[in-house]
């Protein structure tokens, strides 16, 4: 049985962690190698416009988490998804089996966000989130301890291992839950 008493054929997976860490690598791979479906939180609310504006020192739009909610509820329900996105303690607890806290090295992430051209506040805002394991924390005190993983994303072999080790979790999951 799932979380919550809910009866679903596949199992909900979130994928988390500071931005950078590999989540959408990880998810997009995760999806082609299982059918399950990849929803980006950060794509989704830009198509659906689910957000209350921009925010100008981070250089993101503020999500509106009652709307994406609402517009996840169904298709949650319904299990089978890869919900991936760098927050994780707006969604209900009864969504997900296997919540992943992607982590990677402060020197890596640096020179990932950089690239992506993070300066200034988002770059150090999201340095310090890793520093201080804030997405971990999030995690564990918003589902389960027994649902919280946390897995090293450095590198492709780590991403590859990762994808192994979940996919194997996710083709046990009806004895697992």
């Amino acid at each position: 049985m799932a979380a919550g008493g809910n009866k679903r054929k596949s199992p909900n997976l979130l994928v988390t962690g500071t931005p950078g860490t590999g989540k959408t690598t990880t998810s997009t791979a995760l999806a082609e190698a299982t059918n399950l479906r990849h929803i980006n939180i950060g794509d989704l609310v830009k198509e659906k416009n689910l957000h209350d504006g921009w925010d100008d020192d981070l250089q993101c739009h503020i999500i509106n988490e009652d709307l994406v909610c609402d517009e996840l509820e169904d298709v949650m329900e319904e299990g089978g998804n890869i919900v991936d996105y760098h927050g994780c303690n707006f969604f209900p607890e009864r969504w997900f089996d296997l919540v992943v806290v992607l982590q990677t090295d402060n020197t890596v992430l640096y020179d990932r966000l950089s690239k992506r051209g993070y300066e200034g506040a988002k770059l150090s805002n999201n340095i310090e989130c890793e520093i201080f394991q804030v997405l971990l924390e999030e995690a564990k005190e918003s589902y389960p301890e027994d649902i919280v993983i946390a897995l090293k994303s450095d590198n492709i072999k780590d991403i590859t291992r990762n994808i192994s080790t979940i996919t194997d979790w996710i083709r046990s999951w009806p004895r697992a839950t």
